[in-house]
């Protein structure tokens, strides 16, 4: 009943936490916004509310999945590493330890995630990827001569990608298993060490936060060590997050990079060195209050499993 109760929390965190996320993908990939509230509104206005949720059921259907594996990673890894060390998994791991189990839990993910984060991205910014169709007027193809020319109409866009699957099915049939891995490097990256950081400030916050005569904190120490956490981990995350982002949108149309080292080198030279810091606003006003939910659902999941095998 409580794991129902936590993937249930996920699933509400990301389907709350979305909108930010799009907005955050389309400043992070498009130069024309010159602003948060610039991006809003302009989605807003061409799109309406549906725009800003655009590929959200395949990050639903799995952010269970990767939730577990992360954190089921990250408990197993260091379980080992202290029991390999120092012969037992009850001893105290290391600040070493905890950064290692967390560069491992990252490093996993990535097998999991980049399919159904190259879906994500492509249907959240294909809407300023489309360009409108055209077709003979009806005037015209009803009796016009066959020599002349029948004028044209424009057509509503027609969006390339119909929904996730689609998009999945799409990409590896255009650019093969790689496309479904595109950006994947810049991903490890964003992955390893903003998980490294993510689980070592949480232990040292838990840490500080615990009331003297205790082992652990209170649910209140859990809530601000799981949201300051969040908040670390993706100020170290956005430079990667941003190059991964560009990568992954650059298959609709002509392509403009040419690897990771392309686009962080082009990228600065033609927006200066803050385009690798763009949507950290959101990435931090987003990531604290997920992440003391996520770390409160953990701690908790953690206690229960300890009760029943004990």
């Amino acid at each position: 009943m409580f794991l129902a109760w936590a993937m249930g929390m996920g699933v509400c965190g990301v389907a709350v936490g979305y909108p930010l996320d799009t907005v955050k993908v389309r400043i992070q990939t498009e130069a024309k916004y010159t602003s948060i509230w610039h991006c809003i509104r302009d989605t807003y206005r061409q799109e309406r509310v549906w725009g800003f949720y655009r590929g959200l059921s395949l990050p639903v259907c799995t952010v269970s999945l990767v939730s577990s594996v992360s954190f089921g990673t990250y408990h197993h890894c260091l379980a080992h590493l202290c029991r390999f060390r120092y012969g037992s998994t009850d001893a105290k791991p290391t600040k070493a330890d905890i950064t290692l189990s967390g560069c491992a839990s990252g490093l996993v993910r990535v097998f999991l995630t980049s399919p159904t984060e190259v879906a994500k991205v492509r249907l959240q910014t294909q809407a300023q990827a489309q360009t409108p169709q055209r077709r003979p007027s009806a005037a015209w193809t009803s009796g016009a001569p066959a020599l002349c020319a029948a004028p044209t109409a424009w057509l509503e866009p027609r969006p390339k990608y119909r929904g996730p699957l689609h998009c999945l099915v799409t990409v590896a049939r255009e650019e093969g298993l790689r496309g479904l891995y595109k950006g994947s490097s810049a991903l490890l990256l964003r992955e390893g060490h903003s998980f490294a950081t993510y689980f070592l400030s949480y232990a040292m916050l838990c840490e500080w936060l615990t009331p003297a005569g205790h082992s652990q904190p209170d649910v209140l120490g859990v809530l601000v060590a799981g949201g300051c956490a969040g908040v670390l981990a993706w100020a170290v995350a956005t430079p990667m997050d941003v190059i991964k982002s560009r990568l992954q949108a650059d298959g609709q149309g002509r392509q403009r990079y040419r690897g990771l080292l392309h686009c962080v080198v082009a990228s600065v030279r033609e927006e200066g060195p803050r385009v690798l810091f763009k949507g950290l606003t959101l990435n931090c006003c987003r990531a604290f209050p997920v992440n003391m939910v996520v770390f409160v659902a953990y701690e908790a999941v953690l206690r229960l499993t300890q009760r029943w095998c004990t």
